[in-house]
């Protein structure tokens, strides 16, 4: 239909010389159709239950090489604590900040799916060279100067490991959510429900890795631990690539054009009449309105259309770079306003980190044993699965209940933003209550007694609710919000909060030394607790968190949904 035709409809005429093969298009429904199953009915798409077997394996895989790997590289490899300590954790923080850039490559070239396809061959190898490692000697066996050696080829496999698995953590939960056809009435019931069980799968691989695989490694061998999980990713592998013609699959497009673009017309005025900015839809009544008062009002002139684009665009395809459509504008504005409500989960991250640091040190220090059984002050995290487990029911079978009862239209359910505000409040009660643990348990040393581990379980009991609440929302929160354009490299900024969270947390370490060691004190986290006071340094976490929570709630108070904004 020509301009003159949708003038004779009453409709508005799409801007002159701007024909609809040129520049970027508005994706339609027809992309994301499932290849071989077109146009069949359904009683519900398999592809998500599918996902989520593929992350109960692969999660399987990647524990099953890091919960034990700090004792490999002491035992196996001769590497000092130390140095094995601080090679794990360069390696951990690397594992969570390679999704990000996973999901850059999946949102502006490769799409999801080939971004998880072209990871897990990567991925695959560096398992397959970590358990190698397992099998040939070590340097110092033959004779130190050796670069083939078991050292060599662990880390070698190891930093294959943390690129294949970025591209496929910031891939798969998007991906997931992408096979849901909302059409479908079992589908749009099942896609609620989805990053819930997407969490409870990579809690499933710590389980099965922590009491079986770890167990493996230190009674029967290293290299049939390392294979075990080597065989659940390649598993994992085939079962993926067999699944393939059910899956649907979007190809990306990019917004960093947006910026260039604005930047390009700086000194342009945004225009009040719509009809001067740039959109391409097959629906000539379907052009966007752009809001012109808020806070990044600038980025609109990346959809002005200027005369040298008008010239460009009546000789040849105009240039994403120079000029852009307004759903790309505010689509850039989005994930814009996303960042401060991300700012915020870096503070719970911090906190988090404590579980796997001060909290086993607070627990050496004390009777480990509950009720005459012993256990470690490290296995005390298995409680904090169950305990995860227990939030998840307490909250679909008591707390939504309660708050429905409460309710006047009786579907009452607390949003994504209001269930991480909750998140932030219970690790704040966590630190306070490891506080408490604490005085009790200098109190107690200076009698001369010790209380038992058990003192811990309720600290683990509020840090698994906030986890519940603060990272299975906020991946749905992110994926939501996020532009159309963006879902992956949005859901990856979750995993980026762990890795920032932890190197802020040694931050804090550092700060809290210099301040509170002296010639005379060894500080608030000393080698002998009893000499320290670990419980200022929970205090302090406490404060800390509350005030992010405080922060948090002003953000999310003003945070305009992307719904509403359309």
């Amino acid at each position: 239909m020509d301009a003159g035709d949708a003038m004779e409809r009453g409709d508005r005429a799409p801007p002159p010389l701007l024909p609809e093969s040129h520049g970027p298009k508005i994706p339609q429904d027809d992309s994301l159709q499932v290849p071989l199953l077109k146009d069949k009915k359904r009683a519900g798409s398999k592809a998500p239950a599918v996902v989520l077997c593929f992350e109960c394996l692969e999660s399987t895989a990647f524990t099953g090489i890091s919960t034990n790997l700090v004792v490999y590289l002491e035992t196996v490899l001769h590497g000092s604590n130390l140095a094995s300590a601080s090679d794990v954790t360069t390696w951990f923080g690397t594992s969570f900040l390679t999704p990000v850039f996973g999901a850059i490559v999946a949102d502006t070239f490769l799409g999801n799916y080939n971004t998880i396809i072209v990871s897990l061959v990567v991925y695959l190898l560096g398992m397959m060279f970590v358990t190698i490692s397992a099998f040939v000697p070590t340097a110092a066996v033959l004779g130190g100067t050796s670069v083939f050696g078991a050292k060599t080829i662990a880390f070698f496999g190891l930093y294959l490991v943390a690129i294949g698995r970025g591209g496929v953590q910031s891939s798969l939960a998007p991906f997931g959510v992408e096979q849901f056809d909302d059409d479908n009435p079992a589908d749009r019931e099942s896609k609620a429900s989805f990053f819930s069980w997407f969490y409870l799968c990579v809690d499933f691989g710590m389980i099965v890795s922590a009491l079986i695989i770890v167990w493996i490694q230190d009674n029967v061998s290293w290299g049939l631990g390392f294979g075990i999980s080597t065989a659940c990713l390649a598993l994992a592998f085939g079962a993926f690539v067999l699944a393939t013609p059910m899956y649907k699959r979007r190809m990306p497009k990019s917004l960093s054009q947006v910026v260039a673009a604005a930047c390009r017309k700086i000194t342009l005025k945004v225009p009040s009449d719509a009809g001067m900015l740039y959109e391409v839809s097959d629906k000539v009544d379907a052009q966007p309105k752009i809001a012109h008062t808020d806070e990044f009002s600038f980025l609109d002139k990346a959809a002005i259309i200027s005369e040298s684009d008008m010239e460009e665009m009546s000789e040849e395809a105009g240039s994403p770079w120079r000029l852009c459509t307004v759903t790309q504008v505010e689509e850039l504005k989005i994930l814009m306003r996303l960042l401060p409500i991300w700012v915020t989960s870096v503070i719970v991250s911090s906190a988090y980190a404590q579980m796997t640091t001060t909290f086993i040190q607070q627990g050496s220090a004390m009777n480990m044993s509950i009720l005459s059984v012993p256990v470690a002050a490290a296995s005390m995290g298995s409680f904090e699965v169950v305990f995860l487990l227990t939030w998840v029911l307490l909250y679909g079978k008591v707390i939504v209940p309660v708050l429905r009862g409460f309710s006047s239209s009786g579907d009452s359910e607390p949003s994504q933003l209001q269930r991480m505000g909750a998140g932030r409040l219970l690790m704040a009660l966590s630190m306070a209550v490891s506080a408490l643990v604490e005085m009790k348990r200098l109190d107690s040393a200076a009698r001369g007694d010790e209380i038992t581990i058990a003192w811990q379980l309720p600290q683990y009991f509020f840090m698994a609710g906030a986890e519940v609440f603060c990272y299975i929302a906020q991946l749905e929160f992110f994926y939501a919000e996020a532009p159309a354009t963006m879902k992956s490299t949005c859901t990856s900024l979750s995993l980026l909060t762990i890795a920032l969270g932890s190197y802020m947390s040694s931050f804090i370490y550092a700060i809290v030394a210099a301040f509170t060691a002296t010639a005379d004190s060894p500080g608030w986290i000393s080698d002998n607790l009893n000499q320290g006071h670990l419980d200022y340094f929970f205090w302090t976490m406490a404060a800390m968190c509350t005030l992010n929570f405080v922060v948090y709630s002003a953000f999310a108070k003003n945070y305009k949904l992307k719904t509403v904004l359309s």
